[in-house]
């Protein structure tokens, strides 16, 4: 699958909470989404609304694949809320998203 595929696919499973990722995939988008992030901001005059429209625009599919990682790894998408402790929880949630994936029940 290449790169075109996945990043297509982050934005038409936009709404979708069900499922799973795959760990190659999120971390695909999350390259994907700080490169484009980078060079939109980079931009001047009045294209910053341009990256501004796409941050707003990427967070719910962002969330959305973020719990499909979560629920990737044998966990309950509740876990995303461990995000919400300071400093620690964003490093525990992180821990969540890098381990492997666990083993499908299907």
């Amino acid at each position: 699958m290449s790169v075109f595929d996945r990043y297509s696919t982050f934005w038409t499973q936009g709404f979708d909470f069900k499922g799973r990722t795959k760990r190659i995939d999120y971390w695909t988008i999350v390259l994907v989404n700080i490169l484009l992030g980078l060079v939109l901001a980079q931009l001047q005059g009045g294209f910053y609304s341009i990256y501004a429209l796409f941050a707003v625009a990427s967070i719910v599919p962002g969330v959305a694949m973020q719990v499909r990682r979560i629920r990737d790894t044998g966990r309950q998408w509740q876990w995303i809320f461990i995000a919400l402790i300071p400093f620690i929880g964003a490093l525990w949630l992180l821990w969540i998203v890098i381990g492997p994936s666990a083993e499908s029940s299907q």
